[in-house]
């Protein structure tokens, strides 16, 4: 399994790929394997997340998605408040756009995986807020 950082994301190529040296059989074999090690992986952070998280909800969800556009509007307002002058930023003000900007990936990036727990059967889900 090999993980590719894109920008802050990372993109996950999780599918087997057999050796070309490998027998048909050998290539079964070692797909039974990778099964078993996904199994143990799946089935690790579904009590790990479930025991930590709890059961989850629409409700949460919504708190996770309003915050995070909170902090993205203060993030681009605090933006367009520096560059309403002509002049550069302060390292001040770059500073604070930066502490918005990381405020604002780390609540997204939750959200996103939070969902993917959802998508993937580590977290339960309930529509009941």
């Amino acid at each position: 399994m090999s993980t590719i950082v894109t920008n802050s994301r990372r993109a996950v190529q999780d599918h087997f790929e057999p050796e070309a040296m490998l027998d048909p059989q050998e290539q079964r074999r070692l797909r039974g394997h990778l099964d078993q090690i996904d199994y143990a992986a799946f089935a690790a952070n579904r009590e790990i997340i479930g025991k930590t998280l709890g059961a989850t909800s629409i409700a949460k969800f919504e708190r996770l998605a309003v915050c995070a556009a909170h902090a993205r509007a203060e993030w681009v307002g605090a933006a367009l408040g520096a560059t309403e002058h002509t002049h550069t930023p302060s390292d001040a003000e770059v500073t604070r756009l930066a502490a918005l900007r990381l405020a604002y990936d780390e609540l997204a990036e939750a959200y996103e995986a939070m969902r993917r727990m959802v998508e993937r059967g580590y977290l339960s889900f309930s529509a009941n807020k």
